[in-house]
């Protein structure tokens, strides 16, 4: 029977064969673990993407608590500082109603400074107005009144900053009454501010923690993302170094598969070629009919001496069968 090609695996390929599917099973097995990994990682990183995104929502309403809160400070600041320079031009009123004189080097406030200097200039101008002087006495005080105008318009912008109260000097006890209710009030409106501050001073802790668990959450999902990835990036590298072998084994396979296929086509083709008649190849009838020459000749239509020689002893044997049967027949005629 002839061979052929396709025939079963030899015995030599069968631990090849095995060694292959078993690495194979690996490589399979291997694979879903990185893909495993890759759908966590992706997962994770949806997760991580979506905290990032609620952190930055969160730190824009952090930006307008603490905006709020920023204001309230300011206000607590300014009312603080306009509440201490009251007190302070109140304690200078007081000290010169009581006669005391400002202690040497110490430093006056610009409140108590410019309604001085507003009270001078007035009690100034009406002396002026209404007393006769000499002449040398009026150039000192119109120089006088000169100088402490051009102060009062210094000193005006720091006043108009704390919003000041302007009192009348020359009634100290209406001008101290007037100090100590605008001092209170100022007071009680940083206390109001402070009040506020104090109220919205949880929201801004809270919002504040809930800025920092954000941070914390996207920050620990990006780092079991990186691991994720890390782990499903050495698998691929395990994957890549097996595949290797793999293909040395498939190559090894497909080798003893090559060659099996070349030696059964060439022993297919050697068969054939030897069964073949001489009407199917001119070089078998070529053969045949140097054999038949070799073995004394032929006769017309291919047939030889020997087959010559049978054919005249089986006509001179029918020859002989056929008189006997006339003979019999004449003798059964006779009787």
């Amino acid at each position: 029977m002839r061979g052929r090609p396709d025939e079963a695996t030899p015995s030599q390929d069968s631990e090849l064969q095995e060694e292959l599917q078993g690495m194979e099973a690996r490589v399979r097995k291997m694979r879903n673990t990185r893909n495993s990994f890759s759908d966590q990682a992706r997962t994770i990183a949806d997760k991580r993407n979506t905290v990032q995104g609620q952190y930055k929502e969160h730190r824009e309403k952090i930006d307008l608590v603490m905006a709020e809160m920023k204001a309230i400070r300011a206000e607590i600041k300014i009312l603080k500082e306009k509440r201490n320079a009251i007190q302070q031009q109140l304690r200078e009123i007081i000290n010169q109603a009581k006669g005391r004189r400002d202690e040497k080097g110490e430093k006056k406030s610009a409140t108590a400074e410019y309604a001085k200097l507003r009270h001078d200039v007035r009690s100034l101008e009406t002396t002026f107005e209404t007393s006769s002087v000499g002449q040398k006495k009026e150039k000192e005080m119109i120089k006088q009144i000169k100088e402490m105008t051009l102060r009062i318009k210094e000193l005006a912008p720091e006043v108009t900053h704390f919003e000041m109260i302007n009192v009348d000097l020359s009634d100290m006890d209406s001008a101290i009454k007037i100090l100590r209710s605008e001092a209170d009030a100022a007071h009680k409106e940083m206390l109001e501010a402070v009040a506020r501050a104090d109220l919205l001073s949880p929201e801004v802790d809270e919002a504040f923690s809930h800025r920092d668990f954000l941070k914390a959450e996207g920050d620990r999902l990006h780092t079991e993302f990186l691991e994720l990835r890390q782990k499903s990036d050495d698998m691929h590298n395990k994957i890549t170094e097996l595949m290797v072998d793999v293909n040395k084994v498939r190559d090894k396979l497909n080798m003893a598969r090559d060659e099996r296929k070349s030696w059964m086509t060439d022993h297919n083709a050697l068969i054939k070629a030897e069964m073949k008649t001489g009407a199917e190849s001119p070089e078998v009838a070529d053969g045949l009919v140097s054999t038949l020459l070799e073995s004394g000749g032929i006769t017309f239509g291919g047939i030889g001496q020997g087959d010559s020689g049978s054919s005249s002893k089986r006509k001179a044997k029918s020859g002989k069968k056929k008189s006997m049967r006339k003979l019999d027949m004449t003798a059964s005629r006779r009787r």
